[in-house]
Order: structure tokens, then C-alpha cells, then sequence
């Protein structure tokens, strides 16, 4: 099997010999123990490239790696990239909510500037990196508003929107389910799907972000009320018709969706990208805006191009191409080989190594 020549790890003892990524040249034989030097010397024998080839208990040994060697890489790109501090500082306002019902307006407004700040000098890729990366379960909220207020930057950059109107989209990211932070916490960390009851409790926190966000801007209010108003009019709280759901509400729909597909929470696995974007077209005109869809799976497949993928099988893949008509199923190289994804064989989640 092709796995990521970045598991190799100081001290590790291989159990079986570990050939290229053709599976045709020897680079290591079983039972050598690795060092700095013999791992720097894998990767030049190796040309450079990303996937090594492996087999049994080694295979399994770096499977069982993988996710430390994930999250030690989210770290340094959240901490490099301002993320941390900004998910920090997010996590403070939802805590003091919960305890006081009081909102940090200067705090919100500094964070909020400060991710705008950071769209306009970090690439695409890198922020789509932090979105997809395998994150703890116990973060989820603050990840998750900090996650939208960054998608809604996004969307505001693809629509060719005025930065003052970006600034705003990013800010009501972080608003959006500031109202969780009131939901009772057997109903916001159940681990498992909510029962009737406690789904019409959950349903309650956009009109709780509304009431706590007086003395915030009335379009900003009313895009964090609207984030669950669907484009048929069934959605919740006010069942409101199309014509009344403001664009901002309208891409938040969209990016919180996203951000809930592809975050693990304690009763449900992260899924691909390419697997959400099916999702999201699917959903187009019945409950989400048809051309924010459109433009949404048109400008993030781009971002992911040549990122680590772990598919279906534990293989590590790098995307090389997708078919937009066809988005759920993209080409990807293991071993050397572009072989395109299907139902059988399919992205399950982005690997960040890199």
C-alpha cells in the first residue's frame, strides 16, 4: 500500500522491507531501525517523491501514527497562520456567554478584523487546509464558528465583493451560533442524533444569537437569524420565503454546512470535501442558493488540487484533477498511478501532512 513518506518517524523499527513508491526498489529492509539521516536518505533515493510502499504490520504501524502526525502539523499551521489565536479568543466569548449572557463586542470585532486581515495575505489553499484538517471533537464550536467566519470571507472574495462587505461576512461567521453557547450542554454535545424533542431545543439558536447580538448591525443580526432559512421556505425559525433571506445568509448557509460535513464530532466521522460538495449540489434550489453552490463547487476543488487525500482503503493519494460534473469522484495518484475515484474506491478525508 502507498502511504506518506512524512510517517517515517526517528526510531521507528520496520517490520517488513519498505520499497518505493512503484513498489520496485528496495529502500529499506525489514527490521533496520530508522534514523534522521536514513529517513533524509529514503526520500532522495526516492526522487522526491511523497508515497513510499508498504505492506503488514509496518502498514498498520504508520496508519496508527497517522492521526499525531496530523494534528502535529494543524498546530503549526494554526499557530503560523494566526488561526489559533483567533479559535483562543472565540472559544473566551462563547465561555462568557454561557456564564453571563454577555457578548465581548471588542473582542469579536478585534478577531473578526483580524481573520478579514488574514484572507487578504494567506492563500486559498492554506485556509482551506485549516478547515478540512482533522481537528480535536472537544473544539468544535469555536473551530466551527471561526471555520464559518473564514468560508463567508471566502465566498465574499469568489463574488468579487467590496472589502468592507468581506469584513462583514467574516463577522457574521464568527456570530453565527454564538446562541449555542445557551443550549443546554446534554443537547449541543449529545453523541448521537438528537431526538424530536431535543432538536426543537437545538432549533432555537438562531433566535438566541438574534436576542444576544442587540446593538450589532441589523444586517448582521439578521443574517446570523437567517443561516437556517431554506430557499423552498421551510426552514427554521421564520420559515421565511426566498426573496426574504439576505445574501449573508444565504453563503453562511452554505459555509456552515460545509464546516459541519467535514468536522468529526463524537457521533459522526469528518467527510471528504468532494463527498460534500455532491452533497451541497444535491441540495441546490430545494434548500441552498443554486449559483452560491455553483460558485462554491467551482472555486474549492481548485484549493485542493495536489493535497493528500486518505482514501476508502487507509491508501494516502494526492488529488490531481476533478470533473466538475463529477465532483464527488476525483482523480487521485497512489503509487505513481492517477486512477479516478469511485463508489467502490472513494475519498474519505483530506490528509494534512503538508
Amino acid at each position: 500500500m502507498a502511504v506518506s513518506a512524512d510517517l517515517l518517524y526517528d526510531g521507528m523499527e520496520i517490520m517488513e522491507d519498505i520499497y518505493d513508491a512503484d513498489a520496485t526498489l528496495l529502500l529499506v529492509k525489514a527490521g533496520a531501525k530508522l534514523n534522521a539521516e536514513l529517513i533524509e536518505r529514503i526520500r532522495n533515493i526516492n526522487s522526491g517523491r511523497d508515497t513510499i510502499h508498504v505492506s503488514g504490520n509496518t502498514y498498520q504501524n504508520l496508519l496508527e501514527r497517522a492521526p499525531a502526525v496530523v494534528t502535529e502539523n494543524r498546530r503549526e499551521l494554526e499557530e503560523t497562520t494566526g488561526y489559533a489565536s483567533a479559535k483562543d479568543i472565540t472559544f473566551e466569548v462563547l465561555d462568557e456567554i454561557s456564564r453571563s449572557q454577555i457578548v465581548q463586542q471588542d473582542a469579536l470585532y478585534k478577531v473578526s478584523a483580524e481573520l478579514s486581515d488574514r484572507l487578504e495575505v494567506t492563500s486559498q489553499s492554506t485556509i482551506m487546509s485549516l478547515i478540512n484538517a482533522l481537528a480535536p471533537v472537544d473544539e468544535y464550536l469555536q473551530r466551527h464558528c471561526v471555520d464559518v467566519g473564514l468560508l463567508n470571507g471566502l465566498f465574499g472574495q469568489w463574488l468579487g465583493l467590496a472589502k468592507t462587505d468581506v469584513d462583514r461576512l467574516v463577522l457574521i461567521g464568527l456570530l453565527h451560533d454564538c446562541g449555542k453557547a445557551l443550549v443546554p450542554p446534554q443537547v449541543l454535545n449529545a453523541p448521537r442524533k438528537l431526538t424530536a424533542v431535543e432538536f426543537e431545543v437545538m432549533k432555537m439558536h438562531p433566535v438566541y444569537s438574534y436576542e444576544l447580538l442587540e446593538g450589532f448591525p441589523d444586517l448582521v443580526r439578521s443574517a446570523v437569524r437567517g443561516h437556517h432559512e431554506k430557499v423552498s421556505g421551510t426552514g427554521y425559525p421564520d420559515s421565511l420565503p426566498p426573496e426574504k433571506i439576505s445574501l449573508a445568509a444565504r453563503i453562511t448557509a452554505v459555509s456552515d454546512i460545509y464546516d459541519a460535513m467535514v468536522s468529526q464530532r463524537a457521533y459522526k466521522s469528518g467527510r471528504s470535501p468532494f463527498s460534500i460538495m455532491a452533497s451541497l449540489a444535491e441540495r441546490k434550489n430545494s434548500e441552498l442558493d443554486a449559483h452560491l453552490v455553483d460558485t462554491f463547487n467551482k472555486k474549492m476543488p481548485l484549493e485542493l488540487i495536489n493535497k493528500q487525500i486518505l482514501m476508502s482503503d487507509g491508501a494516502i493519494g494526492i488529488v490531481r484533477s476533478f470533473d466538475p460534473d463529477d465532483i464527488e469522484y476525483p482523480a487521485v495518484e497512489v503509487d505513481g498511478r492517477v486512477i479516478k475515484s469511485g463508489n467502490r474506491w472513494y475519498c474519505q478525508s483530506m490528509y494534512l501532512t503538508n
